[in-house]
C-alpha cells in the first residue's frame, strides 16, 4: 500500500485559503501559517498529518495529496471541513 506524509492548513473560506497561498508564494513559513491560521488541531504541529495511505482521508483531500510531488503545495482543496492548502512532505 502506498503511503505519503503531508501537512495542511485548514481555513473556512476560499478567500482565506487564497490569501494564505499568496503568503506562501512570498516566502512565509508553512508551519508558522498553519500554527497561526489553521482550524485543525494539527495546526499546533505546523499542520503535520503524519503518514497516511489511500482510503484514510476524505476523497478530494486524498486525491490532491497523492497528486503532489514531495515538497509541492496544492491549490486550495475544498472538503466538508473547509478549504485546505496541502503540502506533501514525503
Amino acid at each position: 500500500m502506498t503511503q505519503i506524509s503531508a501537512k495542511h492548513i485548514l481555513v473556512g473560506t476560499l478567500t482565506e485559503a487564497t490569501e494564505l497561498q499568496q503568503k506562501l508564494s512570498e516566502g512565509s513559513s508553512f508551519d508558522q501559517l498553519a500554527q497561526q491560521y489553521s482550524k485543525c488541531p494539527s495546526g499546533r504541529n505546523g499542520g503535520n498529518l503524519g503518514v497516511f495511505g489511500k482510503g484514510m482521508m476524505v476523497k478530494s483531500f486524498e486525491d490532491a495529496s497523492f497528486a503532489l510531488d514531495v515538497g509541492q503545495t496544492s491549490e486550495p482543496v475544498q472538503t466538508q471541513f473547509g478549504y485546505h492548502i496541502i503540502q506533501r512532505t514525503a
